[in-house]
């Protein structure tokens, strides 16, 4: 693994093996303290953000590393620098560079130019880091993850996405409706099918709610209106009503089936109240969680290699 740019890029063992460090490191936390020493982490964020970058931040500091926050104003992308200009000089400067972006594209041009290692912390086609702590979640609650039903009700946006990836790559079935229009982009589904040949998930798309729901073991929800769509919110409400992880809804799944959410959450709009602070609801689990995965990232990505090479 030299980046993490989308879970597409990662097999299902480099997936399963962030999954072994992340366990090791959430319950041993102290051994780890100084694997980053010396290290910079840059964080680019063009987006505001809360669990991301406390997440990241929080995280380099337990390793012992250092971070650098850098907002829009602080870089000088904004008057005219090239992506790929700063990723050459961020390369001579930090050892990694984590970047919370509008385009996809400009991670990718950032991991073709650079020389250091570049994450996902957000972008408009995909949330690796964010789908990586939910699987780790998952597999944490049900202790297996191949042949389980997730079922994703909203908008087909990046959380979407990069669930339908790694539930590919690990055997999950994934069910996601959606109304007309909002549906996951198609070429990533299809290329997610593709995967799932190898571990026998299964990745559809429907319309109704209720046939995505009906005996999952988990379901999951995002915001109907995520940022830089405020101009489409009245809108999205109204083509979302019959969306809502309701009661009713949340009971067509399984017996003991858990409630999931990237937030945050807009209590009575993705989600009611009741679900979202019920005995079954594990989001806040999901949030602990981004710190352990994402140690686990970095550690993948910077760590020495051993004498021997390995």
């Amino acid at each position: 693994m030299q980046h993490l740019l989308s879970l597409s890029h990662l097999s299902k063992k480099e997936i399963e093996d962030i999954f072994a460090i992340s366990a090791e490191m959430k319950a041993h936390p102290g051994r780890y303290r100084s694997v980053l020493r010396g290290k910079t982490v840059a964080l680019i964020f063009q987006k505001p953000s809360t669990r991301t970058r406390v997440s990241f931040e929080t995280g380099i500091y337990q390793m012992g590393g250092n971070s650098l926050y850098l907002a829009p104003n602080d870089l000088q992308l904004g008057r005219g620098e090239t992506v790929a200009d700063t990723a050459r000089v961020l390369s001579r400067y930090v050892d990694a560079v984590v970047a919370r972006v509008f385009a996809q594209e400009d991670l990718e041009e950032m991991a073709n130019n650079g020389s250091i290692p570049v994450i996902n912390g957000l972008s408009d086609r995909f949330h690796p880091c964010q789908a990586l702590a939910d699987y780790f979640t998952l597999l944490e609650k049900k202790k297996l993850l191949k042949g389980l039903k997730l079922a994703y009700v909203g908008d087909g946006n990046n959380v979407a996405h990069s669930l339908i990836e790694g539930g590919a790559k690990l055997g999950v079935h994934v069910s996601v409706a959606c109304p007309e229009g909002y549906e996951p982009d198609p070429d990533i589904v299809n290329r997610a099918r593709r995967d799932a040949r190898k571990t026998l998930a299964k990745i559809e798309i429907v319309r109704k709610a209720a046939q995505a729901v009906r005996g999952a073991e988990a379901v999951y929800t995002d915001v109907w209106t995520s940022m830089g769509q405020e101009a489409e919110e009245q809108k999205r409400r109204l083509m979302f009503q019959g969306y809502q992880v309701s009661a009713a809804l949340f009971g067509k799944a399984g017996r003991d089936a858990i409630f999931m959410h990237c937030l945050p959450a807009h209590r009575g709009d993705e989600v009611a109240a009741e679900i979202m602070d019920s005995e079954s609801s594990v989001v806040f689990d999901q949030a602990e969680n981004r710190i352990h995965t994402q140690k686990a990232i970095l550690y993948s990505l910077l760590r020495e290699p051993r004498q021997d090479g390995a």
